[in-house]
């Protein structure tokens, strides 16, 4: 089942929103309402108390519920939670990692993988039990198991090297996405360029949709050995500016690049995004 959109769930999308009324349609009894709220505050990252907390009580939602038995307001409400920002919300964020939706699950390791809180890294490896063995497709539903991509993905962000035996084999998963998930969290956890080539070689694969995801991971682990590979990337230019982007933020916040001058890495990636514009 395709989620709706936040714009097609309600025709409160289109009429401006206060925070208050952000917040009162979260609590409203009017499922479209709560469900658009949700995503509204979390697309202006609202983090006020009274909006951090309704967030967290949407957590628990039963009353939004599709046909499949998913939650939809859980999910919304998980990834505003990680857009906010507020630390305070781990361990919600933890508890929906038990969730019977797929989606909720999904959506909570992707806001801890923004949050990069440690207390997450122990309930994310709980999901990659039964390795790659148990990765396998839930029959009748377009997923595996569990949300192997953002799980793997979150699990390298929060630097957890303790998860690296069971983060390895995931590089061999049939999925290519899933590989390239495992690739991206093995480079951030051992820093070895082999796993930063194997996102590179991606970027020749006949999928274009699968070379986007290559771009993606080698932007977000700053992978700058692959500037020249991801400019001349069979991907639209958009895809590699954000991508180039990503390297050039990794080379800035680098702690040995703090002086006064550009690095010749730097440097480069400036003008291959020159070049791209």
């Amino acid at each position: 089942m395709i989620e709706p959109s936040a714009e097609e769930y309600s025709v409160e999308s289109t009429q401006p929103l206060t925070i208050e009324q952000a917040i009162a349609n979260l609590r409203s009894s009017d499922l479209s309402l709560r469900y658009y709220a949700a995503w509204w505050l979390g697309r202006f990252r609202v983090s006020s108390t009274e909006s951090v907390d309704a967030l967290i009580a949407a957590l628990e939602d039963e009353a939004d519920r599709t046909e499949l038995g998913g939650y939809p307001l859980r999910r919304n409400a998980a990834r505003a939670l990680g857009k906010i920002g507020n630390e305070r919300v781990v361990p919600a964020l933890i508890k929906c990692l038990e969730c019977s939706d797929f989606y909720v699950r999904e959506a909570a390791a992707q806001s801890l993988e923004m949050l990069r809180d440690p207390n997450a890294a122990t309930p994310l490896m709980q999901l990659l039990e039964g390795g790659v063995a148990a990765a396998i497709q839930v029959p009748g539903r377009p997923h595996l198991t569990q949300p192997y991509e953002a799980v793997l993905e979150a699990l390298g962000a929060i630097g957890a090297t303790e998860a690296i035996p069971l983060i390895q084999p995931f590089i061999e998963h049939p999925v290519p996405r899933v590989q390239c998930a495992a690739n991206r969290a093995m480079y951030q956890l051992a820093k070895d360029p082999q796993y930063g080539e194997r996102l590179v070689k991606v970027l020749d694969n006949s999928n274009l949709q699968l070379r986007r995801v290559a771009l993606g991971d080698l932007g977000a682990i700053g992978y700058v050995a692959a500037a020249d590979a991801i400019a001349n990337a069979t991907v639209e230019n958009s895809f590699k500016l954000i991508a180039l982007k990503g390297l050039l933020e990794s080379q800035l916040n680098d702690e040995e690049s703090k002086a006064l001058s550009l690095s010749d890495d730097a440097i480069r990636v400036i003008n291959l995004m020159d070049s791209l514009l």
